[in-house]
């Protein structure tokens, strides 16, 4: 880590509606660790308003990140996209370099970061349950690692899934395995799970049954609140390693800010804000 001083600098995060953040806090204890003066606020933007918050207040700013509903109706808005938000085609980091809006995925940075922090490798076959747009992260990064990759699904999501197909076929020219959840009865080398089963209140759902889970090499789920959903806690059951999202979420924001601020972090200070925001959660 470079320890930099500076005026005092603003940035934030953009989505409809935001609800709870919890990036706030996280973006706060990184600042202390990188010397930089910054604040981190949190700006709910209509639908209709982007376009003139973009250009009127947003622009202000030293940068910012991008959730929901927004991370593919900003690219619009800005004059170029890093190579890696191009394979994406979603945006959740926007620096302004030389006057020039610059859209950043950290999202799939944040995702490799927190499974190599979970000595945790991508390879074999993978499943990803869930074909959302966290989902489109986790096939992605997965197919560039040369995985094979299953996403497993519910009826109800048959046709967004057969669309989710298409979309990876033509951005990555290779194609990927569609399967009901009640048809997975094998263990993976990574299962991945990218949708809400097992968040808050319903923590007593998992998504997948207890035999794929314990005849699996890896687990990583999304979710962090609860920071152990019952899928994690049958995969610690049966001695499988395993991460929840909470780690990902704190290295996308490093690398968030690694790219506005010019800093570099070490595994001791992401373990160390990882530790906080565990700690933040507990008490709320």
């Amino acid at each position: 880590m470079r320890i930099m001083i500076s005026e005092k600098k603003r940035f934030g995060l953009i989505g409809y509606p935001l609800g709870h953040s919890i990036s706030p806090q996280i973006h706060s204890e990184l600042f202390k660790l990188s010397g930089v003066v910054g604040e981190y606020g949190l700006f709910e933007i209509e639908k209709e308003k982007l376009e003139s918050s973009f250009e009127n207040g947003l622009k202000k700013l030293d940068g910012f990140n991008v959730t929901i509903p927004y991370k593919t109706e900003i690219i619009p808005l800005l004059d170029r996209l890093s190579p890696r938000a191009g394979i994406f085609g979603n945006v959740n980091t926007v620096f302004f370099e030389d006057g020039k809006a610059v859209g950043y995925n950290t999202d799939c940075i944040g995702f490799l970061r927190a499974l190599s922090y979970a000595g945790i490798e991508i390879k074999g076959d993978v499943l990803v349950i869930g074909c959302g747009g966290v989902a489109r992260t986790f096939v992605t990064e997965c197919i560039l690692a040369e995985a094979n990759v299953t996403v497993a699904i519910r009826p109800s999501s048959e046709k967004k899934a057969e669309a989710f197909r298409a979309d990876t076929k033509k951005r990555l020219n290779k194609d990927i395995e569609i399967k009901l959840l009640s048809e997975i009865d094998r263990g993976y080398d990574l299962i991945i799970n990218a949708t809400p089963v097992g968040m808050y209140p319903n923590v007593s759902d998992c998504p997948i049954g207890e035999d794929v889970i314990k005849s699996s090499a890896a687990v990583f789920d999304a979710i962090y609140n609860p920071l152990e959903t019952e899928l994690l806690r049958l995969a610690k059951k049966h001695g499988v390693k395993c991460s929840n999202g909470l780690s990902m979420l704190v290295w996308q924001a490093a690398v968030a800010e690694e790219i506005w601020n010019d800093v570099e972090f070490e595994k001791d200070d992401i373990a160390y804000v990882i530790k906080c925001a565990e700690e933040y959660l507990k008490n709320e």
